[in-house]
């Protein structure tokens, strides 16, 4: 069986290389061809001997990696890329676009086993994890895809679909191979993993010598709400997780990220607003205020807009910093929770 190169730590490829008898600076070489320059063929990589290509060549490959659609968004100039795998699942990853921001949004599973209400992924089911080379080769992608049209990715963030820390020994290492300077240089602090809440992998992510943003997804201020709308609530209610969140070594100055959903008539009320504020005391936090996207057929609707404002507004009166996520590329289905593979 092949191994699959573009989704090795350094230490691998030196490993590897080092079994075919060659000196390790020869990893390192491969490793920056495949991270920094995002090069999938081994005969472009013209500082490796043809010996050695052809070596190399008959024990590692590249994973296959297949874009069979790429939409843009005429509201907002937004992308999403639609990505065949090698097993013939599809996957989505988005760049939202706010200004001059670019942010990709990545997957981590296909499908996703977490089975919020609200989203249209949970409708796909699980179907499995993502290699940490289909998680990396989205991002290469999608970034030589922006570059090609002026822009430049400012912002990564794993919130397509899937949950990360339900793959978190893939994510981790895909975050690794990121913020490396040898290998796609990313920087750490504009990288954001999201969960909705599986807390026991919470120290894993926040072992790393790197450490990334967290942001949560609360969406609710009950039990018995969050339960009806996010399942894994039974498993790690709100308590257990906010007791978690106060235990993490954040660093000084960093904030946790809440992402609350707005769904009328579930978890918009003012007494719901109330019930952040008491939750989130102590907490440094910041607060993500999610427009719900609609879909065709959905049990949930979107909160009215002075809803929404009334919310924010008794939120910022007791010192939360509040933002109002705007839609972006719902004209493309990219817009948050929407990622849903249509041909399953």
């Amino acid at each position: 069986m092949m191994i699959k190169i573009d989704g090795l730590i350094l230490e691998e490829i030196r490993d590897l290389v080092n079994s075919l008898g060659e000196p390790t600076y020869r990893g390192d070489q491969i490793y920056k061809w495949v991270y920094s320059k995002a090069v999938n063929d081994f005969d472009m990589m013209s500082d490796l001997s043809k010996e050695f290509r052809k070596k190399i060549k008959e024990v590692a490959a590249f994973t296959d990696f297949t874009l069979l659609e790429l939409k843009e968004s005429k509201r907002d100039l937004s992308l999403k890329g639609l990505f065949l795998l090698e097993d013939g699942e599809k996957i989505e990853s988005v760049i939202l676009k706010d200004a001059d921001r670019h942010t990709l949004c990545v997957s981590t599973q296909v499908g996703c086993r977490m089975g919020c209400k609200f989203c249209n992924t949970a409708q796909v089911g699980f179907k499995r994890d993502l290699t940490t080379s289909e998680i990396i080769r989205q991002v290469l992608f999608m970034k030589k895809v922006l570059e090609d049209k002026g822009g430049k990715l400012t912002n990564i963030v794993y919130m397509g679909m899937g949950e990360p820390l339900d793959n978190i020994d893939n994510v981790i290492r895909s975050l690794e191979i990121l913020t490396d300077e040898n290998g796609v240089g990313f920087s750490h602090r504009k990288i954001t993993v999201s969960t909705s809440g599986v807390v026991n992998h919470l120290d894993k992510l926040f072992s790393m010598k790197k450490v990334v943003n967290l942001a949560v997804s609360l969406n609710a201020t009950t039990d018995g709400v969050r339960s009806r709308i996010m399942p894994i609530n039974n498993r790690f209610p709100i308590n257990t997780l906010l007791s978690k969140l106060k235990q993490l070594p954040l660093q000084k100055r960093k904030r946790i990220t809440i992402e609350y959903v707005m769904l009328k008539g579930v978890n918009d009320t003012i007494e719901d607003a109330k019930r952040v504020v008491q939750l989130l005391k102590g907490l440094p936090v910041k607060i993500n205020l999610i427009v719900y996207n609609q879909t065709i057929g959905g049990e949930y609707k979107s909160s009215d807009e002075d809803v929404v404002l009334n919310f924010q507004k008794y939120l910022t009166d007791r010192n939360f910093t509040v933002f109002i996520r705007k839609s972006l590329a719902a004209d493309i289905d990219g817009a948050c929770g929407q990622l849903y593979a249509k041909y399953i």
